[in-house]
Formats: C-alpha cells, sequence, structure tokens
C-alpha cells in the first residue's frame, strides 16, 4: 500500500496545510549565513577587545587614602590583594573612573573594613571572594573565539576543498581526470595512419574487457604500454580514443601534475592515484608526458635523493612493480623524450611494451587527411592523395592544422567549398609561415633573392639524385625572403650518399649565383650554410662516409644527456673538423662549375622569377629546355580586370596569390629558404 501523509493526500503532493514562507521570502544561502556567523563573531570581538583594554587606573596607596579622606568614592570592590574602585562622577570627569591599588592582604582584615566603611559612610563597600577558574576563562575567552575563527573560516575551507585531505587539503591528493565511455567523442575510427599502435592498444582493451580468455593460457595482462613518438603524431589522441572503447574507468593526468613546491607532495599523489585505480579495477591509468617526472636518476646537479622529481620517480616503481596480477591496472604513458627516462622505468615489468607513434607514411597521411576532411566540405577538384605526397614528414597534428587553415582560406574567400589551392595554400603557411605579399622590397634586394632562389632551383633542376623540383617563389614567406620547394616522389626511410651529396649541392646554389651575378654575398644563405654543416657533419661522424675516418661512429654516445662529451681524441676531432671541411670545399668546387656551365639558363630562370613571382617545376624545365614562358603577369591579369565595363577597383578581385595568376600551389620537403 502507499504511504499517507496523514491526510490522505499523495505523498508526493505537497501538503496543503502545511505553512509554506511567503512566495517573495527568500531563505538565506549557505554562503550568506557563513557571513552573518562570521559578523557576528567580529561583532564580539571588538566587543571583548574594548572591554579588555577598558582597564581600571593603577593608583598608589597613598593616593588611595586621598581618595577616602575627600569622600571621592562611589563603591569598593575588595579581593584578595587587589582593590577595585569607582569615583563619584564631578564637573571636572562626568564618567566615573574605575581605578585598581594594590593591598597587603594581612592588612585587609575585618576591623579594617569597618573602619574604611566609616570614614566612608556613602560608598558600596564588599569583599568579593576571588574565582580562580573565572579569571582563567575570562583571560582566555578572547583567544577561544580567534582559535574558532581560524577553524571556521581557514582550516575548514582547506579542509573541505581537499576533501578531507587535512590541513595541506588537496596537495597530497592525485589530480587525475576520470573518464568513462560516454564523457568521451574520440573512437579507433578518429584514429589513423598508426595501425600498428592500434592493434597493440585493442590487445589491451580486449584483456580489461575479457581477461579469461588471456589467461586460459597461461598469459598475464601488461603491467605498462609506452607510447613514444614525435610531437603531434597522436599519441593524446590515443588515449582519448581508449577511453571511448573501453568500458573501464580511465584516470588521465600529467606528468607536470606530481611536481609541487612541497617536497615529498608528488609521491603522495602517485600514492593516491595507484590506491583509486586499485579501488577501481580493471582500468586504465594514463600519463601524459611522463619525462617531466621520470627522467633518469643522478642526472641533475643539485643533488642526490631529497629532489623532489626523483621521489615522485621512486613512488612510481614501486608503485608498479607492486601491482599483482589479479589487479587488473594497465598503465599507459606517452613521451618524445625516451632517451631521457630512467631504465628502471622502462624494463619489461613494468613499461612490457614500447609502442612507437612515429611521423606517418605516405598512405598513413592520406588516412588522417580523410578522418579530418569529413568535418569539412571540399570541392571536385580535391585530391587527397597528392596532398599526402606533397606533405612529408607532417605529422597528424599538422595535418589536421591543414584542414583547418584550409577551411578558413576558404571562408574568408566566400568559397562554398574548399579547392585544392585552399589546401595547398594552406600546407605552405602551416610549415613556412603566411606570406607576405604586401611587403615593400627594394628593388636590389628582389634582384638578389630572384638569382639566388634560380641558384637553388637550376641545381636542384640538373642533378639527378636531388627530388623533382615542384615551386619556386620569392614571395616572402614566413621568416623566408624566397624558397624552392621540392615534391619527393617517395618517403625516404634511409639516405643515400648520393641524396645528401644532392641536398648540399642545392643548398650551395643560392651562394654562388648572387656571388656569380654581383660579385657579392648576402645573410640571405645563413640557412644554406647551417643545412650544409650539418648534413656534412653527420656524414663524417654518424653515417661513416668518409673514406679517411672509416666506419666509425664518432657522435654523441647514448646517455650522455646532451652533455657533449668526447669519446675520441682531440686528434680525432681535429681530422673530423678538417674532413668536414674538405667535403663542404669540394662539394661547393663541383657546384660552381656546374652553375657556370649553364649561366644563361639560370640568368632567365631568375629574369622568369623577377616578372612573374612565382614558377612551377614545369616552367623551370621549360627554361633550362631553352623555351619561353608565354602567360600574363599578375599586373596583366590586373589591368584586364579594370578595364573590363562597369569594373572598379574595389570590384576587381585582387590576384595576390600564386594561384590568381595560374600558378600550381604545391611543395613538399624542407624548402632551401633565401
Amino acid at each position: 500500500m502507499p504511504e499517507s501523509n496523514g491526510n490522505g493526500n499523495d505523498p508526493k503532493k505537497p501538503d496543503p496545510n502545511k505553512k509554506m514562507p511567503p512566495p517573495n521570502m527568500k531563505m538565506p544561502s549557505r554562503g550568506v549565513a557563513t557571513w552573518m556567523v562570521f559578523l557576528a563573531l567580529s561583532l564580539l570581538l571588538v566587543v571583548v577587545f574594548a572591554k579588555g583594554f577598558d582597564s581600571p587606573k593603577q593608583i598608589t596607596i597613598n593616593q588611595f587614602e586621598t581618595y577616602i579622606d575627600d569622600g571621592a568614592i562611589q563603591k569598593l570592590e575588595i579581593k584578595e590583594d587587589h582593590i577595585y574602585g569607582t569615583l563619584k562622577p564631578n564637573d571636572r570627569n562626568p564618567i566615573a573612573e574605575r581605578f585598581e591599588v594594590f593591598y597587603l592582604p594581612q592588612a585587609m582584615d575585618g576591623a579594617w573594613i569597618a573602619r574604611l566603611k566609616e570614614r566612608l559612610p556613602d560608598a558600596e563597600i564588599k569583599r568579593v571572594p576571588r574565582s580562580y577558574w573565572v579569571e582563567f576563562l575570562l583571560a582566555m575567552l578572547p583567544w577561544l573565539f580567534i582559535f574558532l575563527f581560524i577553524y571556521l573560516f581557514v582550516f575548514r575551507q582547506i579542509r573541505s576543498a581537499g576533501g578531507g585531505g587535512g590541513i595541506l587539503g588537496n596537495f597530497g591528493r592525485s589530480r587525475h581526470r576520470v573518464t568513462s565511455k560516454e564523457h568521451v567523442n574520440v573512437s579507433f575510427a578518429d584514429v589513423a595512419g598508426i595501425q600498428e599502435a592500434k592493434e597493440e592498444v585493442q590487445e589491451l582493451i580486449e584483456f580489461l574487457k575479457n581477461p579469461k580468455r588471456f589467461q586460459r593460457l597461461g598469459g598475464r595482462i601488461p603491467r605498462g604500454v609506452l607510447l613514444v613518438g614525435p610531437p603531434g603524431c597522436g599519441k593524446t589522441l590515443m588515449a582519448k580514443a581508449i577511453a571511448g572503447e573501453a568500458d573501464v574507468p580511465f584516470f588521465s593526468i600529467s606528468g607536470s601534475d606530481f611536481v609541487e613546491m612541497f617536497v615529498g607532495v608528488g609521491a603522495s599523489r602517485v600514492r593516491d592515484l595507484f590506491k583509486q585505480a586499485k579501488d577501481n579495477s580493471p582500468c586504465i591509468i594514463f600519463l601524459d608526458e611522463i619525462d617531466a617526472v621520470g627522467r633518469r636518476r643522478g642526472g641533475n646537479f643539485g643533488g642526490g635523493g631529497h629532489d623532489e622529481r626523483e621521489q615522485t620517480l621512486n613512488a612510481i616503481l614501486v608503485e608498479m612493480d607492486g601491482f599483482d596480477t589479479s589487479d587488473q591496472v594497465i598503465v599507459i604513458a606517452a613521451t618524445n623524450r625516451v632517451d631521457v627516462l630512467d631504465p628502471a622505468l622502462i624494463r619489461p615489468g613494468r613499461f612490457d611494451r614500447e609502442v612507437s607513434v612515429s611521423l606517418p607514411d605516405v598512405q598513413g597521411r592520406y588516412e588522417i587527411l580523410k578522418v579530418h576532411a569529413r568535418k569539412v566540405r571540399l570541392g571536385p577538384n580535391v585530391d587527397m592523395r597528392r596532398l599526402a605526397r606533397a606533405t612529408p614528414m607532417f605529422s597528424g597534428a599538422e595535418l589536421a592544422a591543414i584542414i583547418n587553415e584550409s577551411a578558413i582560406i576558404a571562408t574568408m574567400g566566400n568559397k562554398d567549398y574548399i579547392e585544392m589551392v585552399d589546401l595547398e595554400e594552406a600546407r605552405d603557411k602551416v610549415r613556412w609561415g603566411r606570406a607576405h605579399r604586401s611587403r615593400q622590397v627594394d628593388e636590389h634586394d628582389k634582384k638578389v633573392t630572384a638569382y639566388h632562389e634560380a641558384g637553388h632551383a637550376i641545381v636542384q633542376v640538373l642533378l639527378k639524385d636531388a627530388d623533382p623540383l615542384h615551386k619556386v617563389s620569392i614571395l616572402s614567406r614566413g621568416p623566408y625572403g624566397g624558397a624552392t620547394f621540392s615534391l619527393p616522389e617517395r618517403d625516404r626511410m634511409v639516405y643515400t650518399k648520393e641524396y645528401l651529396i644532392a641536398m648540399i649541392q642545392v643548398a650551395f646554389g643560392g651562394r654562388i649565383a648572387e656571388d656569380m651575378f654581383f660579385g657579392e654575398i648576402s645573410s640571405g644563405a645563413s640557412m644554406d650554410i647551417k643545412q650544409v654543416t650539418a648534413i656534412a657533419r653527420q656524414m663524417v661522424k654518424e653515417y661513416g662516409m668518409n673514406e679517411s675516418l672509416g666506419f666509425v661512429y664518432y657522435g654523441e654516445e647514448e646517455g650522455d644527456m646532451g652533455l657533449g662529451r668526447q669519446t675520441y681524441s682531440s686528434q680525432t676531432a681535429n681530422q673530423i673538423d678538417q674532413e668536414i671541411k674538405k667535403l663542404i670545399d669540394k662539394l661547393y668546387e663541383q657546384t660552381v662549375k656546374l652553375m657556370e656551365d649553364n649561366k644563361k639558363c639560370l640568368e632567365s630562370i631568375a629574369e622568369a622569377l623577377l616578372k612573374y613571382e612565382t614558377l612551377t617545376g614545369d616552367d623551370v624545365h621549360a627554361l633550362v629546355r631553352g623555351e619561353t614562358l608565354e602567360r600574363p603577369t599578375i599586373s596583366d591579369i590586373l589591368d584586364s580586370e579594370h578595364s573590363k565595363p562597369g569594373s572598379a577597383i574595389g570590384k576587381a578581385k585582387p590576384a595576390d596569390s600564386e594561384s590568381d595568376a595560374g600558378l600550381d600551389l604545391g611543395g613538399g620537403s624542407l624548402p632551401a629558404p633565401g
């Protein structure tokens, strides 16, 4: 039977006889009530202290006798060794003044009090027995109010913020975030380009969902999985996908969240995190950027084991090694600096698997672009496979940025969909920066830049081992005054000696062209010099491509921690420097001879750049064959637009991009900047 409220009404309905507050009357909230209590206590403290500060005036016995002779005393209270009195108001002092006098207890007997009453017949005289407890409580009352105030408005606030964590509050508690499948809109369908990593993680999820399937053959759950790869390759995205696929609690926290200004807080948070994870097993713990606390111990210059990060790392090592096989807690960590992690952290038994989340290949880039292109509207001329081939060494985050930037570019151009030129312009913008088409460049500097980039382009076209030339431009983009773009035919896993030599010679082209036509050199080749030196140094020290030094590795040893300690003699270091210089000088002379033999072609490319500002790879090949380019320039297009009937400068579409001039935007590997 349903319960009744005593009036025969439905218990879920409000009692009509119950008095309700008026509609306009609002009950004070908890915060308002707290402030009311705070104000009341403050007023009480003011009253108590004011009363305490109104202490009686201390006088001498002689002055007390004078008051008695003058009959100026109104009231007397005699205690053990004190006499408290009140003077009669008069014209000079209308307020009754209180005084205190010390007196010998032996002298204040009954006869003395009787004589005092005879001398002061109008005064109220009484003996007050002394109460030590009352005096103690009166003295302690202000301090009690102070401690009560501190407890209510300091300690309780800290404890409530820390969930009962004591005076330190939430300092020692873990700052993890618990995520379930219902709160995540990322799944494995949104993760592309890292198929092998997905398969390994899918095994973990299957283990958590059905552990008996693996235990049937004696297998145990992995303790930890370390995701390793460059930034932007999808490590954190994969963790979000795990939360979306696994039907278990997902504890996520960053490595920097363990570190605080208080020593020992990081270790306390580690213990709290793993305790909650064990209480909610089966579950997954995701530690993002674990290198913040998992760095190799003993490498710091600040001291030994009292370092906060070392204590945090020790706590992680102990917790991961203390798992039982029945805990069903998997730790997934992500880092892009696996070389600095402590060996005790990445050994089997703690992190059983190391999953490489590397830069995607051409097929992976194509799949990533398709995933992100689902959210935008693409035009009919978009070729995702061509864009994937034109973006070598791009990470997943950069590919996502290309799609987003292309949507912004198309929106600013009032287009109904994204075209291929928008995607290629977005690709160049993401990798090399925005093109500065409105920048005013001195004519001499513009001419020097044109011959500089023409030098890169002619060498890249003539060398068979170099990547195919895709585009050369003297439009300033990002920090570069101009750039020469290549379009690799394939992703390179290894670099041959011939390919590295071709890269060095292409970088030489800009400086040689400046010296050849102007008899001067500029700072525009600074990036080229840096690139040439880095490649030559790697060829000699790391790749064993020098005959004199042979098949010996002279680079930094593993675990050097970037300290640059040499493992070879000073004589060998001098020989390495000489071989690097010899290699660079030899290739420089070969490149000078190559460009002198094709000086006329180089000059025609530079003149075409000054005229059109941007040339495609086909344009450069045509100029090398001796052909001439017959197409309108940007100025011609603007003039034709302005000459149309009814057109105005404000209505004409400015051809301020390579696509407006009939040019094919593209790109590829790193440009040879000018």
